[in-house]
């Protein structure tokens, strides 16, 4: 299998009484395919699988599960942990109509790349599909250099990464030109979705793309296709929605957009988020707002 295009990360919308709503999200993720994205990512961080209960992890599974098999697109399921025998198990247990295991580096307990690496090299093993990497070092404490990323993606089983350092950084742009030709490096940082792309991504995971789908479709599509002039354009007209979104912890500020929009039944997000606060959220519905009427983004209609 081999992961390419936007990828979105799917929030989990809760009702008023901190329910999942799992009508809604069916609509979300039917409304992300259809606007052209290529498949879903779901229980990302952008989804709060951590404070959702087991039953309701596999419910979340199961309804994007259900739309993409509707549609024929690929869906990435977040799952693994910092504890390599639980990550086995979870991934022995995961719904057979995943495409994908996005599976995150170790957290916490900081291994050594070589403990990195045998991490992997056993989940892969026992895997029944392709490991998408998720490196995120400001969230695991585990930063990688471009040595050990390479060795990870030679690994067989291994499809590719979300690739989420916060930077385009002398790892990131080593990393790229080594390995970006024989493996499948998705951007995970919005702000830095373009220059990724540019440096030979070959797609995208970002959040931004639960609010504006297509747009996000279109700057992935530009890149792909050797059309600089478009890409540039939609990247740029891309950048105040994305520093928006991350002005609060993540998903908090899109859950607020997605609300005041009418498309989810409530902002809610679960202890020890709190909800976003009403300047984030009104500058977050601005800069989407502003998309529609930015002339850099009549490059869309070339798409």
């Amino acid at each position: 299998m081999t992961f390419s295009g936007l990828f979105v990360p799917l929030i989990t919308p809760f009702t008023d009484r901190d329910e999942p709503a799992y009508d809604v999200l069916a609509r979300l993720a039917a409304e992300a395919l259809d606007a052209g994205a290529s498949g879903i990512v779901a229980l990302g961080t952008t989804a709060e699988p951590a404070t959702l209960t087991p039953a309701e992890r596999r419910s979340v599974v199961q309804v994007c599960a259900e739309v993409c098999l509707d549609r024929g697109a690929p869906l990435i399921v977040g799952t693994g942990g910092n504890s390599t025998a639980d990550s086995e198990r979870e991934l022995a247990a995961l719904d057979p109509r995943a495409a994908g295991a996005l599976t995150v580096v170790p957290y916490y307990t900081k291994p050594s790349p070589a403990g990195v690496i045998e991490h992997f090299r056993r989940l892969a093993s026992i895997s029944p599909v392709p490991l998408v990497i998720y490196n995120v070092p400001h969230r695991t404490g585990r930063p990688l250099d471009a040595p050990t990323l390479c060795s990870l993606a030679e690994l067989p089983n291994v499809a590719g990464f979300k690739h989420a350092v916060g930077a385009v950084d002398e790892t990131t742009v080593a990393f790229l030109a080594a390995a970006a030709q024989r493996t499948a490096v998705l951007s995970g940082d919005d702000l830095f979705t373009a220059p990724l792309l540019a440096l030979g991504a070959r797609g995208a995971v970002p959040t931004c793309a639960n609010v504006a789908t297509e747009a996000c479709v279109t700057l992935v599509a530009a890149w792909r296709d050797g059309r600089i002039d478009v890409a540039r354009r939609c990247g740029d007209a891309l950048v105040e929605p994305a520093r928006a979104l991350f002005a609060e912890p993540n998903p908090v500020v899109v859950k607020a957009v997605l609300a005041a929009q009418g498309r989810i039944p409530s902002a809610t997000v679960r202890l020890p988020l709190l909800p976003a606060g009403h300047d984030a959220t009104v500058a977050a519905l601005a800069a989407f707002e502003s998309i529609s009427g930015d002339a850099r983004m009549d490059a869309f209609a070339l798409g």
